[in-house]
Parts: structure tokens; C-alpha cells; sequence
């Protein structure tokens, strides 16, 4: 009998005083965060939710999400984490699809207007018994029909709770994929699952009891929520929370608050690389403090490594994970052998493989999928037994994702395959070409796309940010691709581009590029 809300318990108890978030001005300490989830967990308790039951959240990251996650969990019910992004619609879609109970939204702001979108997704399902707003007082005069405040949830109950214990394979988590290939599935993951990939990422980033993790990936995020969160709270370390991805509020916080760990998908490091105004802090003290850096969530462009930790003289670790693997699948281990562009090596408890289309596993470089097994794999999706027997085949989870093993053992990962180009028969992997193209002195960022065409069914198109004062055409730009790689590869159209659509979690969204 395990409940994954242990990890929290247990510093709770024992180290009672220590600072477990640190938000803007308030600092919360380990007994604070647990006393406030057991009040949370009574009032969730008191309205019939317990063992088995579902409950949505969305919160952008503030004290409220692990208060309310681990109050949660404490009842046995699973919690089910929706991004602060989606709209009426798709809220309604995972309530629905979840069955959830409850749902706890946070108010928002009025540019994001989470809980009048939440409210309205409420609505337009009848599986919620109750939906509560996370805010000391509703904006309007009284709370919308059927919605509480957290405050109301709260009051009169009591700081103290037993857990419920729940079996390691009872699910914790729902974690809804993407949707990119349809609509999102929901990936079951059990306390087992987390408790041993939060194990697991502490080690990886060698966190000690005095450090200080900076929690700008959105905790609704597998990444953020189990490699940040989760990995901290074990250990006994610091929090630092971040709603949103600033470079200069990121900056602020490493110098202010001596952070020591910092953990980003790869346009983060870009934003802070490309940071003008870098002379405004204490970078030496910053690059001092910190200890280590991980990258995961997109393909870091090894140019975009080099630089960074050339700047900020860190290392950064390079990893592997999916929603359905807890995340973490392969990472690139501190102190070991490390390969710029290489996801690493499998991690403990995990086995991975590379397989062709009929299921026969690839020997060293060779292209193929990326199939793995282990502790971390998921239970399956919720209510979605098909899709479960598509994706795990023989206890083997089947990624997607094409890569390959070298002869060190290292994997790589070569593209998405629903990103994939076929361009005339050919197979063109887009983050080859981003790679190339990064190289170029007037490039900044890159995003490449395949785009319907009459005569090849596929044409390669390149979204491309520009540096600062940087001026190149779209024909010189082709012209030094195209001397740099094979010519069925390189771009035969260039946009070029502001920005890049990216998505919560800071990854670029390249299905929007298509609908462009």
C-alpha cells in the first residue's frame, strides 16, 4: 500500500520548518504545504470524493497546484491536470472524458481568463459535481451558480488527515497527450509510476536537501510536474515558482534566490541566451549558484547548447521522456560520458530498443522507432483499450518517435514521425535541417514543415527567425543550405518570421505552421 503524497508526509514531519515553495514574497514550509492539502483533502472528503475518483485542475504555477495536487491525492482520487491554454471546448472535452467530480480552476487573469472559460467548459458537461475557483474572493459579488471559492472548500476543516492508502498500480495521475495525431488521450500514470521517476530525477540531477529548483516548466506538465516538482518535494529541496517564462523574472530569481537547479525546453534557453540586458545582473554570482541544467520536452539545438553553456558556464543534460514514460526515459548522466545532441542512455529500471514497421528490433545506427519498457510505462489511456494495444505491444511502449543507438550505446533522437517529411519517396527529418540551419550567423530560431505539393505530395518549407539587425533573402539562405546537404533535403520555400508559435510548455508548435 503506497500514496504518493508520502514524499510530501514525510518532510512534513521531519523537516517541518523548511522551506518548501517560494512564491513572490511568501514562503511556505513543509508542514504549511501538507497542513494546507489535508484541509483541502477533508473538504474533498466531506463532499463524497475519495478512492477512484477523478479531479481537474488548472493552475499556471503558483502555491495553489501542489496544494491542491497533493490534497488530492491524499483522498485517493487521481488527479487530472489541464493546461491553462485550453478553451471552453476542450475544457469540457477532458472533463467529460475524464469523468471528473470536481475541478478546480484558478480565476486568471483578464488576458487569461482561466475561470471564466473553465466555468463556461463546466457547463457544458454534466459529469462535475462541484467547481470551485481558486481565489480569496470571486470578481463578481457572488460566486457563478455551482462554484466555491477555495476558501469556502476549506473552512472549518481540519489540518490534519489520514491518507488513503492506495495501491502502487491505483492510478495518481492523468496526463492528457497532445492531441497533435487526434483527439488527446488521457495516459494513466500510478503512484508507482511517479514515486519511482521522482526517485529516479533526483538522482539524475544529484539534488541535495539545500538546493533550489526553479519551477518555470508548467507543473501541468509531465515534465515540469514529475522532473521539478515531484524530484524536489522527495528530496526536502526548494521550490521556486514561476507562472510564466520571463528571462529577465528567470534571471532575477536565479541572482535573488540562489537557485541551483534550472530545468527548460530548448526555446527557454534561447530566450535567455538571447537576453540583451544580461549586464544588469550578477552574472557572476548567478553562474556560481548554479549546478546544473536539463533540457527535454523538444530536440535542443547543439548550437543553442554550445553557446549557453558557454555564457552561463553550466553544463546542460540532454534527456528523454514522454507523457506515457512518467516521463523520463533516457537522460545524459552527470559526471559520465556525455554527447551533445544525444538523449543519453536508458535510465534505471529501463529498457529501450530500436524497431522497425514490423516490429523487429534494429541493430546500432539504424533509423527506426524508439520502443521502451520499464517501471515507468504507463498503465494505458483511460477508457481507451484500443489505443493502449496500439502503443504497448508485448510490454513494450511504442514512442513514435524515430531514432537510433550508437555504438556507445547512446540514443538520438532523429524526428517525430508524424513530423516527418515525404518528399517524393524520400524521408526528410525536419530537426536534421533545423540543426544545419542553426548554424547560420544570421539565424536565431527555426522551424521546419512539410507543406502539400502537386508533383512530390510534400515540400520542405523553413519558418525562420532572424537575429537582431541580421539581413539575408529567402534565395541566399536556400543557396547556403542547399551546399550543405543532400539536395532532396534542403528548403525549397523560406518564411521568415517575428516569432514562432509555441505552445504552455514553451515548445514550438509546428501544427499551427501547417495551418498557416
Amino acid at each position: 500500500m503506497f500514496n504518493l503524497s508520502t514524499i510530501l508526509e514525510h518532510h512534513a514531519r521531519n523537516s517541518t520548518a523548511k522551506e518548501a515553495l517560494i512564491f513572490a514574497d511568501k514562503r511556505i514550509t513543509f508542514g504549511q504545504l501538507d497542513a494546507v492539502a489535508n484541509q483541502i483533502a477533508n473538504g474533498l472528503k466531506a463532499l463524497g470524493i475519495g478512492h477512484g475518483d477523478k479531479v481537474a485542475l488548472t493552475c499556471p504555477n503558483l502555491p495553489y497546484f501542489p496544494m491542491i495536487y497533493f490534497g488530492i491525492l491524499k483522498t485517493g482520487a487521481t488527479v487530472v491536470p489541464l493546461s491553462v491554454l485550453l478553451k471552453r471546448n476542450e475544457i469540457a472535452f477532458h472533463l467529460q472524458d475524464s469523468d471528473a467530480k470536481a475541478y478546480f480552476c484558478f480565476v486568471g487573469t483578464p488576458e487569461m481568463p482561466m475561470g471564466q472559460e473553465g466555468h463556461a467548459g463546466f457547463e457544458m458537461t454534466d459529469t462535475c459535481m462541484d467547481f470551485f475557483i481558486i481565489t480569496p474572493a470571486f470578481p463578481d459579488a457572488s460566486p457563478m451558480a455551482g462554484t466555491q471559492t477555495l476558501g469556502m472548500l476549506m473552512a472549518g476543516q481540519s489540518p490534519i488527515f489520514q491518507s488513503h492508502f492506495t495501491s502502487p498500480d491505483d492510478t495518481a495521475v492523468i496526463i492528457y497527450t497532445s492531441g497533435t495525431t487526434g483527439r488527446p488521450k488521457g495516459a494513466e500514470l500510478t503512484h508507482s509510476n511517479l514515486f519511482l521517476n521522482a526517485c529516479l530525477s533526483k538522482d539524475l540531477q544529484d539534488l541535495t536537501y539545500d538546493d533550489k529548483s526553479l519551477l518555470v516548466l508548467p507543473l501541468f506538465h509531465i515534465f515540469g510536474q514529475t522532473v521539478c516538482m515531484l524530484a524536489s518535494i522527495y528530496k526536502g529541496a526548494t521550490c521556486v515558482l514561476v507562472p510564466r517564462f520571463d528571462a529577465e523574472m528567470v534571471l532575477t530569481l536565479m541572482q535573488n534566490e540562489k537557485i541551483t537547479h534550472f530545468a527548460g525546453v530548448p526555446t527557454m534557453y534561447w530566450g535567455l541566451l538571447n537576453y540583451p540586458d544580461t549586464h544588469k545582473f550578477d552574472m557572476v554570482g548567478i553562474k556560481n549558484n548554479l549546478k546544473l541544467c536539463m533540457s527535454g520536452g523538444a530536440a535542443l539545438p547543439v548550437q543553442v547548447l554550445h553557446d549557453f553553456e558557454k555564457k552561463f558556464e553550466v553544463e546542460i543534460l540532454e534527456g528523454y521522456g514522454m507523457s506515457e514514460g512518467s516521463p523520463v526515459v533516457s537522460f545524459n548522466h552527470k559526471g559520465q560520458l556525455r554527447k551533445p545532441g544525444s538523449v543519453g542512455i536508458p535510465v534505471w529500471g529501463v529498457e529501450i530498443c530500436i524497431m522497425d514497421e514490423n516490429g523487429n528490433q534494429l541493430g546500432n545506427n539504424e533509423n527506426g522507432e524508439i520502443c521502451y519498457r520499464g517501471h515507468n510505462v504507463m498503465k494505458g489511456y483511460y477508457k481507451r483499450p484500443d489505443a493502449t494495444a496500439e502503443s504497448i505491444i508485448n510490454g513494450w511502449m511504442h514512442s513514435g518517435d524515430i531514432g537510433y543507438r550508437d555504438d556507445d550505446g547512446f540514443y538520438f533522437i532523429v524526428d517525430r514521425t508524424k513530423d516527418m517529411i515525404i518528399r517524393g519517396g524520400y524521408n526528410v527529418y525536419p530537426r536534421e535541417i533545423e540543426e544545419l540551419m542553426m548554424q547560420h550567423p544570421a539565424v536565431s530560431m527555426v522551424a521546419v514543415i512539410g507543406i502539400p505539393h502537386q508533383e512530390y505530395g510534400e515540400e520542405i518549407k523553413a519558418c525562420v527567425v532572424l537575429k537582431p539587425n541580421a539581413t539575408i533573402t529567402e534565395k541566399e539562405l536556400i543557396s547556403w543550405t542547399k551546399d550543405q546537404i543532400a539536395s532532396y533535403k534542403y528548403p525549397r520555400v523560406i518564411e521568415f518570421m517575428n516569432s514562432l508559435p509555441m505552445g504552455a510548455s514553451g515548445k514550438i508548435l509546428k501544427r499551427e505552421l501547417r495551418v498557416q
